[in-house]
């Protein structure tokens, strides 16, 4: 497993990101994927692919220890409606299952808003395989993907 390499995995090394690939057992919440990762909840970052309209999505990057905001991205997105895509939508959309989504490597290149709190840290993204996890500056993220930074969340 050690050695597995992953769309995302593939898409950072590309992309000449500087990064680190963590591996873990299965996980049942943030909290423990954070422990097995050896980070905090906050450097945990959650992939949300949300549906702007049928054929419209996006990636919205929010900390582990804060909760996207509908309200918000709404506004930011300038829209009366959003909505989260089924786990066999946001397949097809993204290539990964729920629980592994990454804008690294993704079947669609969707545009990414990133939740401010990303700025200035060592954050961990889904690395697109279950127990897969990449460690990269959320501002190189933010850079790679030319993403909107907003505040996109409330606290916990």
């Amino acid at each position: 497993m050690a050695d597995e390499t992953t769309p995302a995995i593939e898409a950072a090394r590309a992309a000449g990101i500087e990064h680190t690939v963590t591996r873990h057992g299965k996980v049942s919440s943030l909290e423990e994927a954070a422990a097995a990762r050896g980070i905090e909840p906050r450097d945990l970052i959650k992939t949300l692919v949300v549906r702007v309209t049928d054929d419209e999505y996006v990636f919205v990057l929010v900390p582990g220890d804060r909760q996207f905001s509908w309200p918000k991205v709404r506004e930011l997105l300038g829209t009366k409606r959003l909505s989260m895509p089924d786990a066999a939508t946001a397949k097809q959309v993204t290539g990964y299952e729920r629980g592994t989504i990454t804008p690294f490597g993704s079947a669609r290149d969707l545009p990414v808003y990133a939740d401010e709190h990303l700025r200035g840290r060592t954050i961990s993204l889904g690395g697109g395989g279950h127990g897969v996890g990449l460690s990269v500056s959320g501002d190189d993220v933010i850079a790679h993907f030319g993403a909107t930074v907003a505040d996109l969340s409330e606290q916990d």
